[in-house]
């Protein structure tokens, strides 16, 4: 009788210990990489933090995650510039419900800025790559939402780190903010033949429903990315009807506005 209990003790205690081993399962993981390169001022930085911050608090983020079968996601904030300069912001949350995105949102508002430097794309992948072995969680999805503003100027080619991240089974997204005031010196880098839109869907992005939203300057971005996180997570939720909807929809607004820039164009040759 003693044998047997011992025994059901250890099979007991084997299998708490299996149960609490298994990480927890979410809808997603996702990490938000955005660009602190030197191209971005101050003012253009704060709107981008400020942007994340109020998209993370949204109304339509918050439904879409408690819209997915896990009722949660796990996301994490790095900001990135040159081949060795990219920092974790706000490191792995889940969030489930307001509470804990607005916990995200206050360290996205208030820590420091941490580079401004050059404009590594490709160094920025392989770092955010290393940091999902780090989500302690499980997801059927992992998603790398890259923000920047120019082409890849520095450190490892960005074609090579997205191939090996889409050969990992992660998909990398674009937004590709459209800088309506180079500083001298910049144009080339932050207007690339056929724009910078052009450069995220040819060398940025890949992998399963990957797309690329552009918009026409800083001043729009917190709009932006709010629309491009719902239709991230809606993505992870499977055949999702709003998930191909919303990119369908975030693409043909892109493709509207380089159409508006080119016409622009036509009419004031000086404009860029």
């Amino acid at each position: 009788m003693q044998k047997r209990l011992i025994v059901a003790l250890i099979v007991a205690v084997a299998t708490v210990g299996a149960q609490s081993a298994r990480a927890e399962t979410v809808d997603l993981q996702l990490i938000l990489a955005a660009d602190v390169s030197i191209s971005v001022d101050n003012q253009e930085f704060r709107l981008q933090r400020d942007g994340y911050a109020a998209a993370i608090t949204s109304p339509s983020v918050l439904e879409a995650i408690r819209s997915g079968p896990g009722h949660a996601i796990v996301v994490s904030f790095i900001e990135w510039s040159g081949p060795s300069a990219q920092r974790v912001v706000a490191d792995w949350t889940v969030i489930r419900d307001g509470e804990m995105a607005t916990v995200f949102a206050n360290t996205l508002r208030t820590a420091p800025r941490s580079f401004a430097d050059a404009t590594a794309i490709g160094s920025a992948i392989d770092f955010a790559m290393r940091q999902f072995a780090r989500s302690g969680v499980e997801s059927d999805r992992r998603i790398i939402d890259v923000s920047g503003d120019g082409d890849s100027n520095s450190g490892r080619p960005v074609e090579y780190a997205r191939d090996d991240a889409v050969k990992a089974k992660v998909t990398i997204n674009g937004l590709a903010i459209v800088n309506e005031h180079p500083a001298p010196g910049f144009i080339g880098h932050l207007q690339p033949v056929g724009g910078i839109g052009h450069y995220y869907r040819t060398r940025v992005v890949g992998g399963p429903g990957s797309f690329v939203l552009q918009i026409d300057s800083f001043d729009s971005f917190a709009d932006a990315i709010t629309r491009k996180l719902v239709a991230e997570i809606a993505s992870a939720h499977g055949k999702h009807p709003v998930a191909s909807s919303s990119r369908r929809a975030l693409v043909a607004q892109g493709l509207r506005q380089t159409l508006r820039r080119r016409l622009r164009r036509r009419r004031w040759p000086g404009y860029l």
